[in-house]
């Protein structure tokens, strides 16, 4: 049983829809973003005056004050001139990646034995004390604690530098819940609810007229992998197959980042394909600057979409 398809086969409407969706996208960011980063950077400020405190304002910067606040690492990267990637510090203090990239997550290294973590520790404080940026740190030079004031305005400039290292993830996550939400109104509207469907049973066993956002599903034969699904719909009116509507959220802030990631769903569709059928229904939920090329791309791997700015296109899907 083939899906009737919605807009993949339909490339004379991609142009007013490409210029829609990239408007719909700005219109949001323009509204929304700079809020959402806001928000962000006060979290943020207040984790940057919690390592500033852990290490006495960078005052008390050693192996015994890392091993005791491992993640205050991204922060005291952010602290140097320049601030440093997790790479340029592994390779300037020649310490091991899984020390840094386990400190990145607040934790140490289960292996590694007290005196070389201790070695490592005291190389990556070398490199972070003798990098700091003591415009932003005046008190260093003066050999006196900061007044609250510096330290609040340090902790600022500094959870700028953090947040701008993370600026389009932000962005990227406020969207997406934007898009959820958005699919889940129309859901609700339409008489379907939300609900959980249990991790063992099959897909098919779903239940008619509910919806699921992030579904781990299994794919593969041999070796079973579970994919993330943003959102799985079992429409009122079952397919042949029972199998569910699924359906991937997306939106992008610029064209070229679209074209570097669309492998990325048609290596998805093939996964289910395998697993579930050739005629699984897999489509995309598109906001923002995804070009002719990408939907060319798309069309060609046997993708399908709907345009955020159209979303009653989903009833196509038989919602």
């Amino acid at each position: 049983m083939k899906t009737r398809r919605i807009n993949a086969d339909k490339p004379h409407l991609w142009k007013a829809d490409i210029a829609a969706s990239v408007d719909r996208f700005n219109q949001w960011f323009m509204r929304f973003a700079p809020e959402a980063f806001r928000s962000t950077r006060v979290e943020t400020t207040e984790h940057v005056k919690t390592a500033l405190l852990a290490t006495h304002d960078l005052r008390t910067l050693n192996a015994a004050t890392l091993k005791a606040n491992p993640g205050a690492l991204p922060t005291l990267r952010m602290c140097t001139a320049p601030p440093l990637a997790v790479d340029r510090l592994v390779g300037l203090a020649d310490v091991s990646k899984n020390l840094v990239g386990r400190m990145e997550k607040g934790k140490l290294p289960t292996k590694m034995s007290a005196t070389e973590l201790d070695a490592q520790l005291a190389k990556a404080c070398r490199i972070l004390s003798r990098l700091l940026d003591r415009d932003i740190f005046p008190w260093l030079d003066n050999r006196k604690a900061p007044t609250d004031h510096e330290r609040d305005r340090a902790s600022t400039i500094v959870a700028d530098r953090l947040c701008s290292a993370v600026a389009n993830p932000i962005v990227r996550n406020a969207q997406e819940q934007r898009q959820l939400a958005l699919i889940g109104d129309y859901l609700d509207k339409g008489g379907y609810r939300k609900q959980v469907h249990p991790p063992g049973r099959p897909l098919t066993e779903m239940e008619p007229g509910t919806y699921s956002f992030r579904m781990n599903l299994a794919v593969g034969k041999a070796h079973k992998v579970n994919i993330p699904v943003d959102v799985v719909i079992q429409p009122k009116r079952l397919r042949k197959d029972r199998l569910p509507i699924l359906i991937e959220a997306k939106s992008a802030g610029d064209f070229t980042n679209t074209n570097k990631r669309r492998k990325e769903e048609a290596t998805k569709i093939r996964q289910l394909q395998a697993s579930y059928g050739a005629n699984v229904a897999f489509v995309l939920f598109l906001c923002g600057y995804f070009g002719s090329d990408y939907l060319g791309y798309e069309a060609a791997e046997g993708l399908d979409w709907v345009w955020e700015h159209r979303i009653d296109d989903l009833a196509k899907l038989g919602l």
